[in-house]
């Protein structure tokens, strides 16, 4: 069906567009029977306002953009959720671009987010993206980090410690009196993979005889972490570690099952601590030691900080906050 626009109203009404306009945007400029004229036109016709181009108008999108890493993964989806909740007690909405782990897709949401004249943007890149930043501010667009911390000091951000985080996770194993250690993670460029890596080493550092293997994934999905689990079932027990920390529960998940489904006993043979603790983490088959983030409170914060540069109020002047990580220990470390 074609939609209907304000020249069909005008066409119906037997009036200008500019009258259709001003009896429904600004009444008071109009006679009373020329609105009941235009009004009976758009009831007819079925004439929905477009809310945005009434918005932009009135120089507000009623928008804010915000990127994530990989929707599918609930730690994102949890802060989506968070900066919705920040969102919708300003009466505004959040306009979400989903990277899927790729550069290029992050850059075309922040152009977006220029073109429909977002308000603010939340970003937590997955990739270098200055210039795209500084091309929002310089149009007059507040942006606000989340999961990542701005190196320069320009931008406000939350964040998470990743290296208290890595270093809790192989700590626990460590404890347990396993001593070969593996990092299963994709992308080490990644800032998050490599402070976990990072905080998992010092751990590792601190025990003689201890060591660490990286192990290195396609993705950051449960099917990456099946094919690490097998790979790693296949070697002799000598040579395979005695404990794993992995950069997310997915991965995690998918490597338990692969671990199991070869003949490896978890945490028996193997333990392995995930990190997120995501919903399904709880529930596994057996159930997943992990590295709690509070996804829901960083991505309200964030907004509730960028909501507050957008209106100049308190709490605009909010540099970094930082989360620190919470072990939450179950069956897979032998909880």
């Amino acid at each position: 069906m074609k939609r209907v626009g304000i020249r069909d109203v005008a066409q119906r009404a037997g009036v200008s567009i500019s009258t259709v306009s001003n009896a429904l945007n600004r009444p008071h400029m109009v006679s009373e029977r020329l609105i009941d004229r235009v009004r009976s036109a758009a009831d007819q016709l079925g004439y929905v306002p477009l809310q945005a181009a009434q918005q932009l108008r009135a120089g507000r999108s009623g928008l804010l953009g915000m990127t994530v890493i990989n929707i599918a993964n609930p730690f994102f989806a949890d802060m989506v959720a968070g900066a919705e909740d920040a969102a919708s007690a300003s009466g505004l909405r959040v306009l979400v671009g989903n990277s899927s782990d790729d550069i290029a897709k992050e850059r075309d949401h922040l152009e977006l987010f220029e073109r429909v004249q977002v308000e603010g943007a939340l970003v937590s890149p997955f990739g270098p993206l200055e210039p795209w930043l500084q091309r929002l501010r310089g149009r007059g667009i507040p942006v606000v980090l989340v999961d990542a911390v701005d190196d320069t000091g320009e931008l406000p951000s939350v964040s998470f410690d990743d290296v208290a985080g890595g270093r809790l996770a192989a700590e626990h194993l460590l404890a347990a009196g396993r001593r070969r250690l593996a990092f299963v993670g994709a992308r080490e460029e990644v800032r998050q993979v490599r402070e976990r890596l990072q905080g998992a080493r010092l751990a590792v550092a601190s025990h003689p005889g201890a060591s660490i293997e990286p192990i290195w994934t396609a993705r950051t999905t449960s099917a990456s972490g099946l094919a690490s689990g097998a790979e790693l079932a296949s070697r002799s027990p000598a040579d395979r570690p005695d404990g794993i920390v992995t950069s997310n529960d997915h991965l995690a998940i998918g490597l338990v099952h692969g671990l199991i489904s070869h003949g490896v006993r978890v945490p028996e043979d193997v333990a392995v601590v995930g990190y997120d603790d995501i919903e399904f983490a709880a529930i596994a088959a057996v159930p997943l030691t992990s590295v709690r983030q509070p996804a829901r409170e960083m991505g309200r914060t964030a907004a509730e900080i960028l909501l507050a540069r957008i209106a100049g109020t308190a709490g605009a002047d909010v540099g970094n906050v930082v989360y620190l990580p919470e072990l939450v220990v179950r069956a897979s470390t032998g909880g």
